[in-house]
């Protein structure tokens, strides 16, 4: 039974830092991160942590107790107190102070004090409690908390990660240690602590120790009978008395700190669920630990439903009378949400600013579908969440989606670009006020077949309330997006002049789609699987036995044991096995060894494995008339750029002779003649040219030379014939590193030169291109004044982490900085050259049609007798979408495949 369930009040006393050093090395740096650069490892464990403790133990009342930076008064007992560390891994800086923010929005108390440990903290607040015949809980690593374990008092010992507790009673630590709690000071004074760095007596451990106390009462009473103590180990303590009295020193808990001391500055459940969305979404933290955070922590009672009542009335929905309830006889502004069941097949949320119903499409007669299939033709205005995927669902069910439709995913985007979602759900949360709860799990198959009709009835109602409440939140949402776009002069002419007319063009542009010779495609794939097969094949053979190259324990096994080579960067599961650390690794060791013969298998599975990957999943989504739709997403980068999915067709590799065979099996489709590409020519470099005016880049398009060729002459002070391929590939690195917002430390890597190489590298870049160099540094000072960078078409981008007071957090906004004006110049520079290409070919009458867009080129499908037409179109249409500086150079390939095509 729990405090809780008595009434009586429970401490949850938590060592901040201590836990959160657990929690980053218990999870991979590299899999967790906000996607602005910064590792969140460490607050997602430690969040874990926290909603696993208080679901288990459900105390009352929890402290977080961090340390400050700068040392405490045992520094100066001992200056060399913690000096054995190793230094804080990068990855680590900042995550702190984003555990701080989760505490705060879930409305747990954090507390500091200057020159003393969480240690003192926790045992302040511990004693505090028991004192009061309170129930305290201590969650710490450190054993040093172990002296504070009583009656009243109990500590939880993380044992793996930050999931698996132990529970440290007086009876487990005398079990453990042999002696009681309150003396484990004086064992740890005799044996030392070394994550302390506080050395005990040499020859002692914590069985002799333990006798000893046991023995003489506690360590005065050792240290009054050192004398008497026999053999090495006593003349090992009278050598090393200063030590232990020292160590005794510094490891008494202090505990009396001036702490509040009001039981309410701690009590749980003033958590914010709408904040902790928002930091959740921050950080890019999923579902599912959403789904599990505890109701207490919001002062809700268990299973209370998280979702607030909602204003709309809600319908259920029978027949053609109540779908003519819903929307009203002429019907004005609707909102849509769309989702596929598991249970209850196609469902349809639909709200009024009135009323609102969950809709199973299965259920609906002809009349109420064609009431159903009026409204959504005839409504003023309907308001959804991604507009295309919304029509397309619509399509397959057998209804249309007007042409007054409004995606408010769309104008978020546009007005906060970034952020995790633009779900109609997450409109509803940030925009429209409304709550809900995490979403449940999807069932297993089996618990599906297990299922009663009475639970799944409910499981369906359940799903349907849950997309009326969305689409019902969509109605307040859209009301503050019309808000922030009046008060946002420049995101209304983006969304009217840009994105809207581009979001026509991309439908079109993914409902025709590109044809797939599948006769190569088949071969293609045939091929690839015999060289990953091969791969396999020879790298088991190096080391005499078949391994699972897909398998990062397997490899630390064979590369760091099996076949003995020097270690990589050490990582929370071992050695990385990444490829920059593999790649870094083959460069240390002779050609023809077993090491780089096994590694260069390894890197050709891998290499071969993902094209083979790429090519399955094209033998999967192509229709009947062997054409592929990908679909392009507008609201997917921050910069503006477009991305395209299922499948992804602007990340096929086209840097190896393999990579590029991919783009052999897109092929003109039946009807006509060839492929026509065409894409921009160093369109970054010419943006950077125009924003930043320096004379010397703009001097190197004008003049037409090799804009590379001609940098580095001026980086390296030589002739332009006299520059070599090394120096072309440096400055071509560095011209792209810095529009990209790459540092001297980032070049360093990327060119595997020494940082200062690269600094000097970098250095004589700006020295002969000063324009850039101021450019750089005045945009992100402008950007920290205004709040905001902006494009060449004025879309705005804010970074509010650019006054931040996490150095991490801070530095990643201005690499954006940066970069978002150059990139999201070009994004909007193609845009509105797709706009023109589909207009004028449109205006033209043409057969031929635009396909795909990737990044700075274009894709267009020529039909019989219309290529020169077409050539003169596109070029016009891309060299005249904006008038730079400097001149927009277009390159043009034809060929019967997009490989041919190239140029």
């Amino acid at each position: 039974m729990s405090a809780s369930d008595t009434g009586d009040q429970r401490i949850l006393l938590i060592d901040g830092h201590a836990m959160a050093f657990r929690a980053f090395f218990a999870l991979p740096a590299d899999g967790f991160s906000d996607g602005r650069g910064q590792a969140t490892n460490a607050v997602y464990g430690f969040a874990r942590m926290l909603i696993n403790v208080v679901s288990s133990e459900r105390p009352t009342h929890v402290a977080v107790a961090f340390d400050l930076p700068g040392g405490t008064f045992r520094d100066r007992i001992y200056d060399q107190y913690k000096g054995g560390r190793e230094v804080t891994p990068p990855e680590f800086i900042g995550q702190i102070d984003l555990i701080m923010q989760v505490l705060d929005a879930l409305g747990v108390r954090w507390l500091t004090v200057q020159d003393y440990e969480a240690d003192d903290i926790i045992a302040t607040l511990a004693t505090r409690a028991a004192a009061e015949g309170d129930e305290a809980l201590i969650v710490s690593s450190d054993r040093d908390a172990i002296q504070l374990v009583g009656p009243e008092v109990t500590l939880l010992q993380p044992i793996k990660g930050v999931t698996e507790m132990r529970r440290m009673t007086p009876a487990a630590v005398e079990e453990k240690y042999g002696i009681l709690p309150e003396r484990y000071p004086d064992l740890a004074a005799l044996v030392g602590e070394a994550a302390d760095n506080l050395p005990g007596v040499p020859g002692v451990g914590p069985k002799t120790a333990a006798k000893w106390i046991v023995k003489y009462g506690d360590l005065p009473g050792v240290i009054a009978h050192a004398g008497e103590i026999a053999g090495k180990a006593g003349q090992s303590l009278r050598d090393h008395l200063a030590d232990v009295e020292r160590n005794r020193l510094m490891n008494a808990a202090v505990l009396d700190l001036d702490l509040p001391v009001d039981p309410g500055h701690y009590t749980l459940g003033s958590g914010d669920r709408g904040r902790i969305a928002e930091v959740f979404d921050d950080l890019a933290f999923g579902d599912t630990i959403r789904r599990d955070l505890p109701a207490v922590l919001f002062g809700e009672e268990e299973g209370a439903p998280a979702a607030q009542e909602p204003t709309a009335e809600v319908l259920e929905i029978d027949g053609a009378a109540s779908v003519r309830d819903l929307v009203g006889e002429t019907a004005g502004a609707l909102a849509l949400t769309v989702a596929d069941d598991v249970r209850g097949g196609p469902m349809l949320g639909v709200a009024t600013p009135d009323a609102r119903a969950g809709i199973r499409l299965e259920l609906l007669d002809s009349d109420a579908s064609a009431v159903l299939a009026e409204a959504l033709d005839g409504a003023r205005e309907v308001r959804t969440a991604d507009v295309p995927a919304v029509r397309s669902w619509l399509r397959t069910n057998g209804y249309e989606l007007g042409g007054r439709a409004r995606d408010l995913a769309l104008e978020a985007f546009v007005l906060r670009p970034g952020a995790r979602s633009y779900d109609a759900e997450a409109l509803g949360t940030e925009l429209g006020g409304a709550r809900f709860a995490p979403r449940p799990r999807k069932p297993a198959e089996s618990s599906l077949k297990k299922e009663t009709p009475e639970l799944r009835a409910e499981n369906v109602a359940a799903a349907g309330a849950r997309l009326a409440e969305s689409a019902s939140a969509l109605h307040p949402a859209a009301e503050e997006l019309s808000r922030q776009a009046g008060e946002e002069s420049w995101a209304s002419g983006i969304l009217a002049d840009l994105e809207r007319p581009l979001q026509s063009v991309l439908e079109t542009m993914h409902d025709r789609g590109i044809a797939v010779d599948l006769p190569a495609l088949a071969a293609l794939r045939e091929e690839f699987e015999g060289f990953v097969a091969q791969a396999k094949r020879e790298a088991g053979a190096i080391v005499g036995e078949e391994v699972n190259l897909a398998s990062p324990k397997q490899l630390q096994i064979v590369l760091f044991e099996t076949l003995a080579l020097p270690t990589t960067r050490k990582i929370s599961s071992g050695h990385s096995t990444d490829a920059e650390s593999l790649t870094d690794l083959q460069e240390k060791l002779a050609p023809g060894s077993s090491g780089h013969d096994f590694l260069s298998w390894l890197l050709r599975f891998r290499e071969m494995s993902k094209l083979t990957g790429y090519v399955v999943g094209l033998d999967k989504a192509h229709d009947g008339a062997s054409r592929v739709h990908t679909t392009f997403q507008q609201t997917a980068a921050a910069t503006g750029r477009l991305a395209s999915t299922e499948p992804n067709l602007q990340n096929i590799p086209v840097r190896t002779a393999e990579g590029q065979r991919i783009r052999d099996v897109f092929v003109a489709g039946e009807g006509f003649e060839t492929l026509l590409t065409a894409d921009y020519s160093q369109i970054e470099m010419r943006i950077m040219a125009h924003l930043s005016e320096d004379s010397g880049l703009i001097e190197a398009f004008r003049s037409g030379e090799d804009l590379h060729n001609f940098v580095a002459s001026r980086v390296f002070g030589v002739s332009p014939d006299a520059v070599d391929p090394a120096m072309r590939s440096k400055t071509k690195a560095v011209s792209y590193g810095l529009a990209y917002g790459l540092s001297a430390f980032g070049l360093s890597r990327q060119l595997r030169i020494p940082r200062a190489e690269a600094t000097s590298l970098r250095d004589g870049y700006f020295e002969r291109f000063g324009g850039v160099r101021d450019y750089l540094h005045e945009s992100v000072e402008k950007a920290r004044s205004t709040g905001f960078t902006e494009t060449i078409l004025g879309r705005r981008r804010y970074l509010p982490d650019l006054t931040s007071d996490n150095r991490q957090r801070r530095e990643n906004a201005e690499r954006v900085a940066l970069n978002s004006p150059i990139q999201g110049s070009a994004a909007d520079i193609i845009k509105l050259a797709m706009l023109a290409v589909e207009q004028r070919m449109q205006a033209a009458e043409l057969g031929s049609r635009m396909l795909l867009q990737v990044h700075d080129e274009l894709v267009v499908e020529v039909a019989p007798g219309e290529l020169e037409a077409v050539r003169e179109i596109v070029v016009e249409g891309m060299d005249g979408a904006y008038e730079l500086s400097v001149p927009l150079e277009v390159g043009v390939g034809i060929g019967r495949t997009w490989r041919e095509a190239a140029h």
